[in-house]
């Protein structure tokens, strides 16, 4: 718990992401990465220098799924709860039998948790994304559309006002799986019928093949990112690349 509350700390230091006052609507779909950052956060705030607030915003695609799990880790952890219901699924695979429907879907789902948070008065969006989701955007971004380019760390919602952010950029996916494992963490499968079958899914493959061959592949890409570095992504403070630790 303390190392990763440590990364997350820095990564916020490193990239100005909280700000005293805030009030921090983390997005969970119910999936390893975003229960992992609910709990660091839940726990970051009661001995960080800046004080903030914490809540969990979860969207309801419409796919039947449980969230009571979640609900009650929100009660255990002290965190006020969210769950906004839609039928964001059955309009994309029932009604407009989308053949891509992974983009439409992402837009309907990002505008139902913006309208969330501010309903509830959020003033920013944390989300689950951590190192290894950065490099196999970079690759997605390069292979895919021709661009070198990624999301970026904190981004500003010039339309809502909402910042979002993205504290567990320092985390590697293994260790957000085993910390997730070891917690017991009451992870909800995801019922979408095209999850594992997209072009994410295809450059994480690619990643773990290139990784067999150049052991250092995921680590250069990222430090490349800061260093060049892509649209925000130079870090504020001292930031030093993490090692690899996918077999802690």
């Amino acid at each position: 718990m303390q190392r990763l509350l440590g990364l997350v700390r820095r990564c916020a230091e490193d990239y100005n992401m909280i700000q005293d006052g805030d009030r921090i609507g983390v997005g969970v779909s119910g999936g390893k990465d975003s229960l992992v950052l609910l709990v660091l956060l839940a726990q970051l705030r009661k001995f960080n220098h800046k004080r903030f607030d914490v809540e969990a915003v979860c969207v309801d695609l419409g796919f039947g799924m449980d969230f009571s799990g979640i609900e009650k880790l929100c009660r255990d952890l002290d965190v006020p709860f969210t769950l906004v219901s839609t039928q964001i699924a059955p309009v994309i695979f029932d009604y407009r039998k989308e053949k891509n429907p992974c983009s439409m879907c992402a837009k309907m789902r990002r505008g139902a948790l913006n309208q969330a948070l501010l309903d509830r008065g959020l003033n920013k969006l944390a989300l689950g994304h951590h190192y290894d989701d950065a490099v196999e955007t970079f690759f997605m971004s390069l292979i895919y559309e021709g661009r070198i380019s990624c999301f970026q760390p904190v981004t500003d919602l010039d339309r809502t006002g909402i910042i979002q952010i993205r504290p567990m950029l320092y985390l590697h996916e293994q260790t957000i799986e085993n910390f997730a494992r070891n917690q017991n963490l009451p992870i909800v499968r995801n019922r979408c019928p095209v999850d594992k079958r997209t072009k994410r899914e295809e450059i994480k493959k690619l990643v773990y093949e290139l990784g067999g061959k150049y052991p250092d592949l995921k680590e250069r890409v990222f430090g490349a990112m800061q260093r060049l570095p892509l649209p925000e992504w130079g870090p504020q403070g001292r930031y030093k690349r993490p090692k690899d630790e996918e077999n802690t």
